[in-house]
C-alpha cells in the first residue's frame, strides 16, 4: 500500500515538472532578445532583458548566465505605403 502511494507521488512530481518545463519554454519563446538562464534544481530562463548589459547584474553571485534568446523574433517594421503614380 505504501509503495502504491509513493508511486503516485512520484508520478505527480514528474507531471508537475513536465508542466513547468512547458510553461518555461513558452515564456522563453517571446519577451525580449536576452535571457537570464538560471541553473539549479529548478532551471529556468527569464527572457525579459533588452540588452546583455541589463542582464549581467542579475547573474552576478548566482549560478546563472546571460544569453541571446534563441526564440526572440523582433517586431515587424511597418513598411511605408507607396502611392501609385498614374
Amino acid at each position: 500500500m505504501q509503495e502504491a502511494v509513493m508511486r503516485r507521488v512520484g508520478l505527480a512530481l514528474v507531471s508537475c515538472s513536465a508542466a513547468l518545463l512547458v510553461v518555461a519554454e513558452a515564456s522563453a519563446q517571446s519577451s525580449a532578445p536576452y535571457c537570464l538562464h538560471v541553473y539549479g534544481p529548478i532551471t529556468y530562463d527569464d527572457c525579459s532583458y533588452i540588452s546583455m548589459e541589463q542582464c549581467r547584474p542579475s547573474a552576478v553571485g548566482r549560478p546563472a548566465a546571460c544569453m541571446v534568446n534563441p526564440f526572440y523574433t523582433p517586431p515587424q517594421q511597418q513598411r511605408a505605403k507607396r502611392h501609385q503614380q498614374r
